[in-house]
């Protein structure tokens, strides 16, 4: 039989088991016990922010024409002002004007790209001139284009007091235009897109196209071999006057002066102006060309002899007739 325990043994087991069961509430706070989930943090306020504006392409850079090469008298008109003389080297910018007189031609540059020549007798207006686009308004007269291929520039010409429309990417043309709904094209390279009362054709190299009054451009034709001109020369060699009514017919569109002065024909081609004329020997030109760039010139030579004729002196004695008076 085992010897009852001595009352300090007891003691200590109580005071151990007591001291365990006190731990055991701490340990599972420690080791077992999951804490709470941490409390989530508040919202981030929403700030409203504006959209960005859309992105603009940047305005395409502006160019000048020159003035290369001027022969005679060429005028130019800014905007809405006077007309006045210019000199080669001179830059025309769009809302610019610049017309050739009488005897006179200009050449107009934009860099490598683009060269305009101005017969004489022709005023254009400048519309547009950016890397992309080059576009004049032809109000009367002719000009022949050359547009560099591969430049990737559009080059366009309007025909004041038409619809008519020459445009191309390479090239060269010409334009005439009687400021009264003719309009013609001509091609020497490339090809021209030519436009018209909602038809539009290709005029290529070699050939030509017309536009008449109300109509839209006709089918492109080859350029003939030569030009017809026709003249009306009066029936007599010696006039009275110092002055001649010059009228005759051509190939529709062409360009027509008589000695230097710019004649316009019509639809047909038909042209008529009263020139003046000086005392004694007269010799007339008329030189015409087409849009073709062919040329035919005739002249005519005739008299002026505005002398009047001399007194007539009239022998009284033919008032006195010798035979008796009848009975």
């Amino acid at each position: 039989m085992d010897a009852p325990r001595s009352p300090r043994r007891t003691v200590r087991f109580l005071i151990a088991l007591a001291a365990i069961l006190a731990a055991l509430p701490l340990g599972y706070f420690l080791f077992l016990h999951e804490p709470p989930p941490a409390a989530a943090p508040p919202p981030a306020p929403v700030v409203e922010r504006e959209a960005p504006p859309p992105q603009q392409r940047p305005p395409e850079a502006q160019r000048v024409l020159k003035l290369e090469e001027i022969h005679g008298t060429v005028e130019v008109r800014r905007g809405n002002g006077e007309w006045h003389a210019v000199r080669p080297g001179e830059s025309l910018h769009p809302s610019d004007a610049v017309r050739t007189l009488e005897g006179s031609y200009a050449v107009l540059v934009n860099g490598e790209t683009v060269e305009v020549r101005m017969e004489a007798g022709t005023e254009v207006s400048i519309e547009a001139l950016t890397d992309t686009l080059s576009r004049l308004m032809l109000a009367n007269g002719m000009t022949t284009t050359r547009v560099k291929p591969g430049t990737r520039q559009t080059f366009e010409v309007r025909a004041a007091g038409s619809d008519a429309v020459a445009r191309t990417e390479g090239g060269r043309f010409t334009m005439s235009n009687n400021g009264a709904g003719t309009v013609a094209v001509g091609t020497q390279e490339g090809e021209v897109a030519f436009i018209g009362q909602g038809k539009v054709v290709i005029v290529r190299a070699g050939q030509q196209s017309i536009v008449r009054p109300g109509r839209g451009p006709s089918d492109p034709t080859p350029i003939p071999t030569s030009l017809l001109l026709k003249m009306n020369w009066p029936a007599r060699p010696t006039l009275t006057r110092r002055q001649m009514v010059v009228s005759g017919q051509t190939e529709p569109g062409s360009h027509v002066d008589v000695e230097g002065r710019i004649i316009p024909t019509d639809e047909e081609g038909r042209f008529s102006q009263t020139v003046p004329l000086g005392e004694g020997r007269n010799t007339v030109r008329v030189h015409a060309r087409s849009v073709g760039g062919l040329r035919q010139e005739l002249k005519h030579e005739l008299n002026v002899d505005t002398t009047p004729p001399s007194r007539v002196t009239v022998d009284p004695g033919m008032w006195n007739d010798p035979r008796p008076d009848s009975q």
